[in-house]
């Protein structure tokens, strides 16, 4: 069966002209992901993450390699994939509803389309109410939910999902989390999602995929086998905090790798912004 996803021997390079030499930030990332499919990936800071999912999405040109959607390579930013950045960067003078619909005025759909559907995903992140408020007037998750219900409403088949949570409080967090498995599993959508918690992983995935310290390479992939639907009570279970000691004895050294690389990067490196792998 042909992968909703496909990445193949993806390799980024960047060269360093004041050091005339060349970083490497992703080495030969292979990686299939089946239609509804929910993936994470961990690793630590700098190992690439973000850039691959920048990869995915069609930003960022690979230095080698391809991405394929039902077998189709990717070029470009396309209708098929949306992201949800950490960010929830709401336009702060249009109300809920007006921020969901945006992206489908853009497209140009009916405008009476395009609402009835933006009030669906409105409704489906648990926004019912909340319609005319404005950015301002919402918590961080609210807001955040919005940015999901944008997403969703333009039908991507891939979801790539950076740290959404990551600004959130631990609480918000884990509720936001619960929230996004019932709307997941409601929407059937394909989601690529990356994460710093290997808690948060663990969770919301089928499957984490453990990436090594720069360059960035597939160090392991660990299937979580926990029967759905979850819970977040299952986060105190032995078997879950089984294979979170498993992923964590995985990143450990790529921790400290990472860790030394940083002392020792040469000065000329800026990598601010996780350009060099996020």
């Amino acid at each position: 069966m042909t992968p909703k996803l496909e990445t193949r021997d993806i390799r980024l390079e960047y060269p360093q002209p004041r050091t005339n030499s060349t970083l490497v930030a992703l080495d030969g990332i292979s990686l299939g992901i089946g239609a509804g499919e929910f993936v994470s990936i961990v690793g630590p800071s700098g190992c690439g993450k973000t850039t691959f999912l920048w990869i995915v999405d069609g930003l960022l040109a690979a230095t080698r390699g391809e991405v394929l959607v039902d077998g189709k390579p990717v070029t470009k930013p396309g209708p098929d994939r949306a992201v949800v950045f950490q960010d929830a960067s709401l336009i702060p003078w249009r109300t809920v509803l007006k921020n969901v619909v945006y992206g489908l005025e853009c497209a140009g759909v009916a405008k009476r389309e395009a609402e009835d559907r933006a009030r669906h995903f409105t409704d489906m992140v648990g926004l019912g109410g909340f319609e005319n408020h404005y950015p301002y007037e919402l918590s961080g998750g609210m807001q955040q939910r919005v940015n999901l219900a944008r997403a969703l409403v333009m039908d991507p088949a891939i979801l790539l999902m950076d740290e959404p949570f990551a600004a959130l409080d631990a609480q918000t967090r884990e509720v936001m989390q619960e929230e996004l498995l019932g709307i997941w599993q409601r929407a059937k959508k394909t989601v690529l999602f990356i994460t710093h918690q290997i808690d948060e992983a663990i969770y919301l995935s089928d499957r984490v995929v453990v990436f090594s310290a720069r360059p960035g390479r597939i160090k392991d992939i660990v299937d979580i086998g926990i029967e759905r639907p979850r819970q977040l009570r299952i986060k105190r279970t032995q078997a879950f905090h089984a294979i979170e000691d498993r992923i964590w004895g995985l990143i450990h050294d790529e921790v400290l790798t990472s860790m030394r690389a940083e002392r020792t990067a040469p000065a000329s490196f800026d990598g601010g912004g996780d350009q060099g792998g996020m």
